[in-house]
């Protein structure tokens, strides 16, 4: 698998170099977007890592043209956005997942290796289970066709569960995916993420479809009994 990575943080490029190389993947690495686009033009990537805020091109611009030129391998967008119309404008312009500064190196490679996976199966945008609807790329979520409004990290919590509808989720896997490198978040701070969310989006008449697996972590409910 081949791998381009575009980041102006020479520090930072450097790590993740190394780290994907580590794990036997193919890198390619430019500095600024027009240097990224370049690249992509004249060679083939499973995959393009790009850092929102770059010089000369910033990342959103780059996978725009990327999708236009007929890019169809994998885009990861790099960012410190995290207000949700920002994360929405990225997936909107063509990338596949976004992760926001800072984070671990394992999440990355996580989404890389999730975004690899379903190269040639594409995210199912809108999920239905039981009486609740998830929409990826509008970042909405209904119960019943009466939209929720939710934070970003309550969506967050959301989107991973019902993508990996069927799975179990242990505690650190979500932990990584909603706060990532942010080691001033409190152990504590899933089970209360948890609490607010089905706050919001339980019924009341059924058990809550966020299910938690005793020592372990959570998942999705399999029916309303």
């Amino acid at each position: 698998m081949k791998i381009l990575v575009a980041e102006d943080d020479l520090r930072l490029l450097k790590n993740i170099n190394f780290m994907l190389k580590k794990d036997l993947y193919q890198v390619d690495c430019a500095k600024n977007g027009a240097e990224a686009l370049d690249y992509a033009l004249v060679e083939e990537y499973d995959l393009i890592i790009l850092d929102w805020m770059m010089p000369e091109m910033d990342g959103i611009e780059v996978c725009c043209k990327l999708r236009k030129n007929g890019y169809g391998g994998g885009i990861l967008m790099l960012t410190a956005k995290d207000d949700p119309q920002d994360v929405i404008l990225g997936l909107d312009n063509g990338a596949d997942d976004y992760l926001i500064k800072p984070f671990k190196m394992e999440v990355l490679l996580a989404r890389v290796r999730a975004i690899l996976r379903r190269k040639d199966k594409p995210l199912e945008q809108v999920i239905q289970i039981q009486s609740y609807t998830l929409q990826v790329d509008a970042r909405k979520f209904y119960r019943d066709s009466m939209e929720i409004e939710l934070t970003k990290n309550e969506f967050l919590l959301l989107e991973y569960l019902f993508i990996n509808k069927g799975r179990i989720l242990t505690r650190e896997q979500i932990y990584n995916h909603i706060w990532g490198y942010n080691e001033d978040v409190s152990n504590n701070a899933l089970d209360a993420l948890v609490k607010l969310v089905r706050k919001k989006i339980d019924d009341g008449d059924h058990p809550s479809i966020i299910q938690t697996v005793r020592g372990i972590g959570y998942k999705l409910r399999d029916s309303n009994v």
